[in-house]
């Protein structure tokens, strides 16, 4: 006779909806069910029981999803509300996107919309603000100031709350705004209720600091001051949470376990201090650095230091040695590993926008584990590369599990051939960063002309002796309608606008000034999101010449929220900055047209009708139907 156990079927269905914790957290469900159940019934006398008894488990496990996850981080509107809405909420971003009938909005004379925000631990209420005003109401706003939503409605289907706490209800009423700019009314509006995730995503954790000091936030806060003239408020502000979770990710090595990492830039007095106290506390610690192209700058950063025997340059790379690794290991068992793009430089955690990704899985932590022993040798490029085509080939076979990691160099670009492939069979819509130009195969990916949704935001336009070229390609894929480009940038002042003079820099030794992120979404709303994140800026070189590593992550749909929260959070921010520079921009007109709302429905005729929200196949079309989940 065989026995099925309820903890078995929890793990089969755990299985069976693909270990989602978005849709499935087997543990709790399994204790739903082992309470709602007899205990008579848990055990099965024979095997043709288990099918019902599975069928009975996911009749249990949908009321589960209904009331406890589905409500809380991604919330979509009813099908009996008034018109169709959708809320994603990150760790410190909640996403919205919305649409309503273009004829309904001029039968209604919509001007806008408001959008109300409820934090339930509190009460507290507000309204979200914008920056544009209605003339007839205000027309001499102060510089850099936000207005109320409610006054000033959001001519648009998609905006972003920035304020949000982790682990925190809240409810959003988006609320149209009909009638003329000094007589406005409500129309009918929709509430969705969300809640906020924490940095802890079961075994992943997340951290992105705010890479943003080119913002009228930073100007409001801090008066343009460096982060040095300012103090720490500044500093906390920056990092949003990215430095405190590396000394918290490294408080946990206590006497007898072990930390081993690798990273391009190492010149930080704070990760210094943290990492001396983990020794002193009698765990092993050792850190490879880039001693090749970075070595007399870490070297000057560390002296004096007191690091001593803790840290040996890596020398022999292709060209970088340019991880940003630290694996932690407890009784002789590889148990994490701390990744990301976040070199740890004043700049790289304060200045330009950076992750992290903690991911804690025992075969994840070996095989990093196993990377930084084979670095340790100091190894040339040749050899580094044959080992990591054996350790970790790409694309994987089979590429079954969740998180698939991924070194360089390697000795084929078979690497960059998956990730090319994995954006290019994106369905609905396609999210990158690029640090230092586009790739001629994600050029390729970007160039169709389809009813696909793709974002690029990007340092710069190239890199190098082919800036050029790279610049040209970037300026012709971005005329494709579904094709939506961002380049890092700043306000730059001119006589008409209302903004603050913005800083773009917390040092003055700067290779990156805005975005240093490296990752992918690929169809993040979809039931199987891919996400690529790590250390590789999506170059050639940077799979067959360079100490690299990335991570591979499929369906975690709680992960791929996050992610495209905070992509479209410095997508916004850096695609106005950069929209002001045109040329077409730098009119009296067209400031004028940045100030002001209009101040009647055709708002949503945009300013040309390629900027159209409801023409066949613009980027606004396209972002309206996506962003509110249709």
């Amino acid at each position: 006779m065989q026995n099925f156990e309820v903890p078995s079927l929890g793990r089969k269905i755990h299985r069976l909806v693909g270990g989602n914790p978005r849709k499935a957290c087997a543990r709790s469900f399994v204790r739903e069910a082992a309470a709602c159940w007899p205990v008579s019934i848990c055990r099965f006398r024979d095997e043709r029981f288990e099918r019902a008894a599975i069928l009975a488990c996911l009749s249990i496990l949908s009321k589960f999803i209904l009331e406890n996850v589905e409500r809380s981080m991604r919330k979509k509107s009813k099908p009996t509300d008034p018109f169709p809405a959708l809320a994603i909420a990150g760790t410190h971003v909640v996403l919205l996107g919305w649409d309503y009938p273009a004829a309904s909005i001029r039968k209604d004379k919509v001007l806008g919309f408001a959008i109300e925000r409820t934090r339930h631990s509190d009460g507290e209420v507000i309204w979200l603000p914008g920056m544009k005003t209605f003339k007839a109401v205000e027309p001499h706003p102060a510089p850099g100031v936000p207005v109320t939503s409610y006054k000033h409605p959001l001519q648009t289907f998609q905006w972003s709350d920035y304020t949000v706490d982790e682990i925190h209800d809240y409810t959003y009423r988006i609320v149209p705004r009909c009638g003329t700019p000094t007589a406005l009314k409500d129309g009918p509006d929709v509430s969705l209720d969300v809640k906020t995730e924490g940095t802890e995503i079961g075994k992943h954790a997340v951290f992105f600091n705010r890479g943003a000091v080119a913002s009228q936030e930073y100007a409001r806060r801090f008066q343009n001051r460096t982060p040095d003239e300012v103090g720490q408020a500044a500093f906390d502000w920056l990092s949003r949470g990215l430095i405190e979770g590396l000394q918290a990710y490294i408080k946990q090595a206590d006497e007898g376990d072990e930390l081993y990492g690798a990273f391009f830039e190492f010149k930080n007095e704070e990760i210094y201090t943290a990492l001396k106290a983990a020794k002193k506390r009698g765990a092993t610690v050792k850190i490879l650095y880039d001693g090749k192209t970075q070595g007399d700058k870490n070297r000057a950063a560390m002296e004096g230091a007191g690091l001593g025997k803790m840290v040996k340059p890596r020398i022999h790379t292709g060209q970088f040695a340019h991880n940003k690794f630290l694996v932690l290991r407890k009784n002789d068992t590889s148990e994490q590993v701390w990744t990301g793009s976040t070199n740890l430089s004043e700049n790289g955690i304060y200045g330009h926008s950076n992750n992290a990704h903690i991911v804690r899985d025992r075969d994840i932590a070996q095989k990093y584990y196993e990377f930084w022993t084979l670095l340790d040798k100091d190894p040339t490029k040749k050899l580094t590369a044959e080992a990591n085509d054996e350790a970790t080939p790409a694309p994987a076979h089979p590429w079954d599990k969740e998180v698939t990691p991924v070194f360089s160099p390697q000795t084929e670009l078979a690497a960059m051939d998956w990730y090319a492939e994995i954006a290019g069979k994106s369905e609905r819509a396609l999210f990158m960063t690029f640090a230092f130009g586009m790739n001629s195969r994600f050029v390729d990916v970007y160039e169709r002309k389809d009813d696909v949704l793709r974002f690029a935001l990007m340092e710069k336009k190239g890199n190098g002796k082919t800036m050029k070229q790279q610049s040209a390609e970037i300026d012709r894929i971005r005329k494709l309608p579904n094709t939506v480009v961002s380049v890092g940038h700043k306000v730059e002042l001119n006589n008409f606008d209302r903004w603050l003079q913005e800083i773009d820099r917390i040092t003055k030794d700067q290779h990156v000034l805005y975005v240093h992120t490296k990752y992918m979404l690929s169809d993040p709303l979809g039931q199987t999101p891919v996400i690529v994140v790590g250390s590789a800026n999506f170059s050639d070189a940077s799979a067959i010449t360079n100490d690299e590593n990335m991570l591979v992550i499929e369906g975690n749909e709680t992960l791929a929220d996050i992610y495209l929260g905070e992509f479209m959070r410095l997508f916004s921010h850096y695609a106005f900055r950069e929209s002001l520079s045109f040329k077409d921009n730098q009119t009296e007109a067209a400031a004028l047209l940045r100030k002001y709302l209009i101040d009647n429905p055709n708002w949503i005729d945009g300013e040309r009708p390629s900027a159209s929200y409801f023409a066949k196949g613009t980027d606004r079309s396209l972002r309206r139907l996506y962003f509110s989940g249709q």
